[in-house]
């Protein structure tokens, strides 16, 4: 008789090591385990989760590389809007697990899985991010959650694997790390309490660069196009080039503190040098070459976006809506801007574009003005302030 197959979404830690022999020995299935990486793993890291995945006894690995996927539906929005969550947080993991959820899913589909399985607890966003993403997809797929059902404890996942033969080091760390291709996360003992920080130690990157050094960033049509004059047909590469550059600067570290699905408020620290300059930069062209209107606008829609997303919103249909207004608005989103790089921090130094519209011969702010002469600043200040004459009229004539 044939056995069931299930689909674990796998990262070689802990919680997916035990649920790979538990849905193996336990519950009688053939497990295959899928990685989905958006980015955040080397081809060593992704060779090492083979390894331990068949160590656990997987019929078989897939790597499931959808890091282009990733950009070209999610990051390049992302900087469109110039989302950050609470005005902090550039959605770094959070925007990947559902692509990553996606991507299994499909897997599971593709093999005619009767199972998808996922080592999330119960207490965080990502156990929301899987299910509804495989329930939306394959309802038809029963979903496993061995580690959130049975509320396991880490010693006892390590003593089980133990039993069952299969010996590693979980050491806990004192800080999770979870890197991706638009940030990196961090978590420690720090960010369960509201009065801490992280230490300097608790960051992947550390400083290794003093001097100012300057940084340009080129855009066309909202998407990047150079780094420091050099080209990039693979915006994938752009954003590692300046990740590269600019975290050697230990720029772009912060703590995050928002709603989560659930309902509790979280805390979490980061380091985003990447997607918090390009998003400030594309933001700051964006003020040279809009208008007043549709800069209101998109902000109003890249924060729905931005929250939509980060609550496993991603496959509701208003967001293909507010991703076609979120082109149309990038037309003439297309300069150079210039950003000088310090040890923590940077500056946005000025942009250079075609479509600026400081550049416009009507006059300079403060300055002079040519396109309309003083009578017509007269009545035109006349005319904008009848609705407040109108209001503190009425008022006056109430108070006698």
């Amino acid at each position: 008789m044939n056995k069931k197959k299930v689909v674990l979404a796998f990262s070689g830690g802990l919680d997916t090591s035990f649920c790979a022999m538990y849905l193996s020995k336990e519950l009688g299935y053939d497990v295959y385990t899928a990685i989905a990486n958006t980015g955040g793993f080397t081809s060593q890291e992704l060779k090492q989760v083979e390894e331990k995945a068949y160590k656990l006894g997987a019929i078989k690995h897939a790597t499931l590389d959808v890091t282009r996927e990733y950009y070209e539906k999610s990051i390049k929005y992302m900087i469109f809007g110039n989302v950050l969550r609470n005005g902090t947080y550039p959605i770094s993991v959070s925007s990947e697990r559902i692509f990553q959820a996606i991507a299994i899913i499909n897997y599971a589909k593709e093999i005619g899985a009767d199972a998808v399985a996922h080592g999330s607890t119960g207490a965080g966003n990502d156990q929301v991010r899987f299910d509804l993403t495989f329930d939306v997809l394959a309802p038809e797929i029963e979903i496993i959650t061995p580690t959130r059902d049975m509320i396991l404890t880490r010693d006892y996942e390590i003593n089980y694997l133990k039993e069952h033969g299969y010996e590693a080091d979980f050491t806990k760390m004192a800080y999770s790390i979870n890197k991706g291709l638009w940030g990196t996360s961090i978590g420690g003992k720090e960010t369960l309490k509201s009065d801490q920080t992280l230490p300097e130690e608790a960051y992947p990157s550390q400083l290794t660069k003093n001097e100012p050094e300057t940084l340009t960033i080129d855009f066309e049509q909202g998407e990047l196009a150079a780094v420091n004059g050099h080209k990039y047909a693979d915006k994938i590469e752009a954003i590692r080039e300046i990740e590269k550059i600019a975290s050697a600067y230990a720029i772009g570290r912060d703590m995050h503190i928002g709603d989560t699905i659930i309902g509790i408020k979280g805390r979490v620290g980061f380091e985003a040098a990447a997607p918090i300059l390009i998003i400030n930069a594309h933001k700051m062209l964006e003020k040279h070459t809009l208008t007043k209107w549709q800069q209101y606008w998109k902000d109003q829609l890249g924060n729905w976006y931005g929250m939509f997303l980060h609550e496993a919103q991603y496959l509701e249909p208003v967001m293909r809506d507010i991703e076609s207004f979120l082109i149309s608005s990038q037309q003439n989103v297309t300069g150079r801007v210039t950003v000088k790089l310090m040890p923590y921090h940077f500056v946005l130094v000025g942009v250079e574009s075609d479509f600026d519209l400081m550049k416009a011969d009507f006059g300079e702010y403060g300055e002079v003005n040519k396109a309309w002469t003083s009578d017509d600043a007269k009545g035109f200040t006349k005319i904008y302030s009848i609705p407040n004459k109108i209001f503190h009229s009425v008022q006056q004539k109430n108070k006698k």
